[in-house]
């Protein structure tokens, strides 16, 4: 916690340093933990709840940690309507994993954004920075080639 120790020093614990805080901490940590969030409403004061309120109010903030390679799949207007939402699909199945979440082995994470700003790349995604552009469930074969989750077993 020593990096959470040295973040905190640069607030003064208001409730205005919330929303920088939270940025600062994920932007240092990669997401926000339980464990995280506790000592922020410690520090600020602020309950734990109503953190969690201004954390999910918006989307820039995640509480898992991304996977090695992350895919921000683009539901902008133009990616949606060439298919954004077959890609998020055929990527979830692939991944067994739903939006917002990451593999079991920590690989992959997946989350669908709101615009990746290439509009005439539609459908498109981010590969951590790299863009994948004109996607088809064909495209994200190639994109995952070799890769397969361990299957839990029942």
């Amino acid at each position: 916690m020593q990096d959470l120790d040295k973040i905190l020093s640069n607030y003064k614990g208001e409730k205005s340093d919330l929303i920088p805080l939270l940025q600062d901490i994920q932007s240092e940590y990669g997401y926000l933990s339980e464990e995280l969030m506790r000592e922020v409403s410690k520090f600020t004061g602020v309950p734990e709840s109503e953190i969690y309120g201004v954390a999910t109010f918006y989307t820039q903030f995640r509480f898992n940690p991304k996977g090695k390679k992350h895919i921000a799949v683009c539901s902008g207007t133009a990616c949606h309507v060439t298919g954004a939402q077959q890609i998020i699909e055929g990527m979830e199945r692939h991944l067994d994993i739903k939006d917002g979440e990451t593999t079991p082995d920590g690989e992959y994470s997946l989350e669908s954004v709101g615009c990746l700003g290439c509009c005439a790349l539609a459908p498109a995604a981010m590969v951590d920075d790299e863009i994948k552009s004109k996607l088809s469930l064909r495209s994200i074969k190639k994109l995952f080639r070799g890769y397969n989750p361990e299957k839990p077993s029942k």
